[in-house]
């Protein structure tokens, strides 16, 4: 088993929820009391917020690239960026470690994949929704990204920052969402990619028939088939 090194934080919320998927994969496929061997690097993550809502994603990739290389210097032997939106920065990080970095997208790519479909709704924070890191890859294998118009993406975004960071869940919320999926499905998407991981913390595949891809669950997924040699690592 190789030792999974977790940059969390971002927020503690969805980091939680990596930890306990690592670990439940972990018990599944190996059975027993066994569980995943990890380290965490966590963030306080109004750092990182504040370096994000100002633009200065050069200081906040420096964060980045220490927490990592401190992971690796302490043995770890995967990375795993533990949000959507600062995979951003993932090549910058994978640049200065010698480790691997698993990319979320690439994760959610091979899911993708598997049910065919080639046109996908994305939800995220405005900087995953609006820059080109996230879409690019999937444009790359020919699946074409919808985003939602400019006042939806705010609401997506003040509600992941305003409530979900904080642990607030509300019925109100929940169904801003479901009707910006139903808009987005209406314009042709097959799926709905829940591109920030807090987004699962309100929303999951019982509120909707259309095909979710839940971010949090398939990276750890991935992460954990890597750390225990039973799938290849992506990112190169």
């Amino acid at each position: 088993m190789k030792t999974i090194g977790l940059i969390g934080g971002l927020s503690w919320e969805s980091t939680s929820v990596y930890y306990s998927y690592i670990n439940r994969y972990v018990q599944q496929k190996l059975g027993g009391i066994h569980s995943a061997k990890c380290l965490i690097y966590s963030f306080d993550f109004e750092d990182i917020a504040a370096l994000q809502r100002k633009g200065e994603w050069d200081k906040a990739t420096d964060k980045m690239i220490k927490a990592a290389k401190c992971l690796e210097h302490g043995g770890a032997e995967l990375i795993v960026i533990c949000t959507n939106t600062m995979h951003l920065v993932a090549d910058e990080i994978q640049r200065a470690c010698k480790i691997p970095v698993i990319h979320i997208v690439e994760s959610v790519i091979k899911e993708i994949k598997k049910q065919n479909i080639t046109k996908i709704g994305l939800l995220g924070t405005k900087f995953t929704m609006e820059q080109t890191f996230y879409r690019r890859l999937l444009e790359q294998q020919n699946i074409d990204v919808l985003i939602p118009n400019v006042k939806q993406r705010e609401d997506v975004h003040n509600i992941i920052f305003d409530e979900l960071c904080r642990g607030e869940f509300s019925a109100s919320s929940k169904s801003v969402y479901l009707d910006i999926i139903n808009q987005l499905v209406q314009q042709g998407a097959e799926g709905i990619i829940l591109g920030c991981t807090e987004i699962p913390l309100l929303i999951s595949q019982e509120d909707t028939p259309i095909p979710l891809f839940d971010t949090t669950h398939i990276h750890a997924k991935n992460v954990v088939d890597l750390a225990l040699n039973l799938d290849e690592v992506g990112m190169k």
